[in-house]
């Protein structure tokens, strides 16, 4: 991957119109990616290339809000950040991630619900494979990024993550408070964009994975509107943030975007304890990691299954862009 930020520019990069079709289904990829709990938007997004270009665009549309309403000259200054905004890039985006949440999510539910292990174990050998994405971005290492840290910086994110998905399998909240719903949705749309931490386990973690999906499912919109807007204040508060590290500190953010990915696949682990209700009537100890056990053959061919199509996905990506750096090239050369 050899995305490269564009934070300087006065408008958006010239995007081709035949990539259109392309970034349609990489949003309905990503879309999906967050219907499944332990697998992360901002995954899919590294390996399908356009991750930089995503969070540049979405910190200018912020930045444009918080102009209008601040200044100074707030409309000349929010048509200026929206000029920069890669609009053919983010339209088809976010309508590929909303036709993948209103057309299959009940879908994945069931799928996600009835067959655990090999939902699991497809989106394990996705996500390991994905590790080696970030890793491949690393810009060149310089003196302020000693080696021995920055192992230090991937092993701490990894435990960490590690850790945040050892506490899911809470009991399901059918009637969530909608203030609960509110600052639930702020803190899950910051798991859309960062790799290896998923909003959907976080969802699950509280309890409300299964009411958010049958809200989708049933077009509960006043559910959804009030997790909208709370996804928008989380959204607002943290891509300029992320922007930030990304430009400012990419070689130790990627690192440890890397870490997350890893520390996050325990949440794919394809065998893993079911609840058990106590004495108090709750569920306690889902999750819990298991040694293989039937089925085994169908989590392991899908956990390869998943592995390839990342591959495959790098290999394609790391096609087109020394393509396209050869035709700047070229282009640079002649003029």
């Amino acid at each position: 991957m050899t995305n490269t930020p564009t934070a300087g520019a006065e408008t958006a990069p010239d995007r081709p119109k035949a990539l259109i079709p392309l970034d349609l289904a990489r949003g309905f990829l990503i879309g999906s990616a967050e219907l499944v709990p332990g697998v992360s938007g901002g995954t899919i997004a590294l390996v399908t290339g356009v991750y930089d270009q995503l969070i540049d665009s979405a910190s200018h549309v912020v930045s444009a809000a918080k102009t209008l309403v601040t200044g100074p000259h707030r409309v000349s200054g929010a048509l200026a950040e929206l000029r920069r905004t890669d609009w053919f890039l983010v339209i088809p985006v976010l309508l590929g991630m909303a036709t993948a949440v209103f057309t299959i999510a009940g879908v994945m539910e069931s799928f996600v619900s009835s067959n655990p292990e090999l939902a699991r174990g497809l989106f394990f050998g996705l996500v390991a494979a994905s590790i080696a994405v970030p890793l491949r971005m690393l810009p060149a290492r310089g003196p302020r990024q000693p080696i021995l840290l920055g192992a230090l910086a991937f092993l701490a994110a990894a435990a960490l993550a590690f850790w945040m998905t050892s506490l899911a399998g809470g009991a399901d909240v059918e009637n969530p408070p909608l203030i609960a719903v509110f600052f639930v949705a702020s803190i899950a749309i910051c798991a859309l964009v960062v790799p290896g931490v998923s909003g959907s386990f976080f969802l699950l973690a509280v309890g409300m994975y299964s009411t958010t999906l049958r809200a989708v499912d049933d077009r509960d919109f006043g559910y959804l509107g009030i997790f909208m807007l709370g996804a928008i204040l989380g959204l607002a508060v943290f891509v300029n943030i992320l922007k930030y590290f990304l430009h400012n500190h990419r070689w130790w953010t990627l690192l440890v975007m890397a870490g997350l990915m890893l520390g996050s696949l325990r949440a794919l682990w394809p065998w893993q304890a079911e609840a058990e209700i106590g004495a108090d009537g709750e569920a306690h100890g889902a999750g819990g990691l298991l040694a293989p056990a039937d089925p085994v053959l169908g989590p392991l061919l899908l956990a390869a299954l998943g592995a390839i199509v990342v591959v495959v996905l790098i290999i394609v990506e790391a096609k087109f862009a020394a393509e396209k750096a050869e035709a700047d090239s070229a282009s640079a050369g002649s003029s």
